[in-house]
């Protein structure tokens, strides 16, 4: 009997997780930044979607066509079911990557994402896909990739084995995997109180598991424990990538882009003093022992002349996606926390905190006379794109196409709210993306389609859907036992909700 699996976890489903780096509009601003010109992205494909929000809210929040599959056939249920609510046309298959990479009903593609995949399958699967690349992504396109790297998985990569022999030999059979990595993990909090030498000789471990057992099991099951788990060299990356033609872009994760906040001086120099470019990335990764990378690759990089990437620059839109008063002038790199200079982060955020849309080149003149350089403008820009703070924004007319699907996805993820907290994003037509939206804060919005006008009325329909189901709220490690103490918690969350994220849902065509 042929395993479906491929040595995959399939019985229990992969978290219900948005992944912004997958959405298409991100990689212009990272482009621009690196001197590139950007392509427009017609056609999308998502390689290994897991339960399909990030497909799903892509395609519902632009005008890009989506394709792609996940070989689970549960999660791909439900990635159509999200298809098919929004109405965004996105054609979603629960095929192997082969049977997939082996349609003919397939577009070529602008660009094609891979969140985290790569690191869990065969080799086998890795030359599908490469292939898939290699015959699929059109000239100019653009290819995201994120995978587990090393040096920075190399000291816990022993441990990781160890622990996924246990779950195999000593886990108890029939339990099921989320029980057998309980059991692994107590073995292994075990093992390194014996203090053993490996765990002498790398002292982070202790932590890392602490860590590990506070995550998601269904996380950790998908993350951990399968057959194959691969974190490779960017050199070995690149390798695996050159027969399908492309060529390394830049970081996806905007925060790279800033040597700032991740090299020290000296490091910085000694990375300029290295003329290839591939093996300066891979240099890097040992000064700042990369775990992580998340990455844009090109099938044929084009560099734009300096008034070319000024001139587009100036022409990206951006919106403020935090409450003005609550934004941190803190920001974590490889190096540690940083402050940011008050005096070019603050008038950047005042000019933005009305949350309308606004150029880099009307924020370059509303600030001319405070100091604040363009060069200044588009590192900002940078930090706070990547931090979280605020986001690109797409063309009018886009907005205006991708409404009614987001209208429909928001108001299926919002009705789902009411009896799971699965899901805590919802789309905007504006970012072409997620925003982070919780389960109470979408159950308001709700209240307000139904016409609840006060945060004390959105706060009772809340309360009544809760009582329902046996549902308490818990404040601070407590569980509130009244109606009253409920309600009035209930009340202070729609209160602080209509004041600080209400006004940016509200600019972001959510609300």
């Amino acid at each position: 009997m042929t395993d479906w699996t491929a040595g995959y976890v399939a019985d229990i489903g992969y978290t219900y997780g948005y992944y912004l780096e997958l959405n298409p509009l991100r990689v212009k601003l990272a482009f621009l930044n690196a001197g590139l010109a950007c392509p427009e992205f017609g056609t999308a494909c998502e390689l290994g979607f897991g339960q399909g929000v990030s497909a799903n809210i892509h395609a519902a929040a632009s005008v890009t066509q989506w394709h792609g599959t996940d070989f689970n056939p549960s999660q791909a249920s439900f990635a159509q079911e999200l298809a098919s609510v929004s109405g965004s046309g996105a054609k979603l298959y629960d095929d192997a990557f082969a049977d997939f990479a082996n349609r003919t009903n397939l577009p070529d593609f602008d660009y094609i994402g891979i969140h985290g995949i790569w690191s869990w399958i065969s080799d086998e699967n890795r030359a599908v896909i490469a292939d898939f690349i290699r015959r699929k992504l059109k000239v100019g396109g653009v290819l995201y990739i994120s995978y587990n790297t090393l040096p920075g998985w190399a000291a816990f990569a022993p441990m990781r084995h160890l622990m996924t022999e246990h779950a195999d030999i000593i886990g108890a059979e029939g339990t099921g995997i989320l029980s057998r990595i309980d059991g692994a993990l107590d073995f292994t909090e075990k093992l390194l109180a014996t203090n053993p030498t490996y765990s002498r000789a790398n002292p982070q471990i202790a932590e890392r598991i602490t860590q590990i057992k506070a995550q998601n099991r269904h996380y950790l099951a998908h993350e951990y424990f399968n057959r194959d788990w691969h974190p490779m060299h960017f050199a070995t990356m690149a390798d695996w990538l050159e027969p399908a033609k492309v060529g390394y872009a830049c970081s996806a994760h905007y925060l790279d882009h800033v040597d700032a906040v991740n090299l020290s001086a000296e490091q910085q120099a000694f990375l300029k003093e290295i003329p290839d470019a591939m093996f300066r990335e891979s240099t890097r990764d040992f000064m700042v022992n990369q775990q992580f990378r998340r990455d844009y690759w090109v099938r044929g990089a084009r560099k734009l002349n300096p008034l070319e990437q000024v001139e587009q620059l100036r022409a990206q839109k951006v919106i403020l996606l935090a409450h003005r008063p609550e934004v941190s002038l803190k920001v974590t790199g490889s190096l540690g926390e940083a402050t940011m200079q008050e005096a070019v982060y603050n008038p950047i955020l005042d000019a933005l905190a009305d949350h309308k849309a606004k150029t880099l080149g009307q924020l370059e003149q509303a600030l001319k006379d405070q100091g604040v350089s363009f060069a200044h403008l588009t590192q900002a820009i940078m930090i706070l794109a990547g931090s979280g703070t605020l986001a690109a924004v797409q063309d009018e007319a886009m907005i205006s196409k991708a409404r009614k699907h987001t209208d429909k996805i928001n108001t299926h993820l919002m009705n789902k709210a009411r009896g799971s907290n699965d899901i805590n994003y919802l789309a905007s037509p504006v970012t072409g993306g997620g925003i982070a939206v919780n389960r109470f804060q979408q159950l308001f919005l709700l209240a307000m389609s139904q016409g609840k006008k006060q945060p004390a009325e959105w706060a009772q329909v809340v309360w009544q859907i809760l009582i329902v189901q046996g549902q308490k709220l818990v404040k601070e490690g407590k569980t509130l036992d009244t109606p009253e103490e409920n309600l009035a918690e209930l009340t202070t969350q729609a209160n602080a909700f209509a004041e600080k994220l209400l006004p940016i849902l509200k600019a972001l065509q959510i609300a």
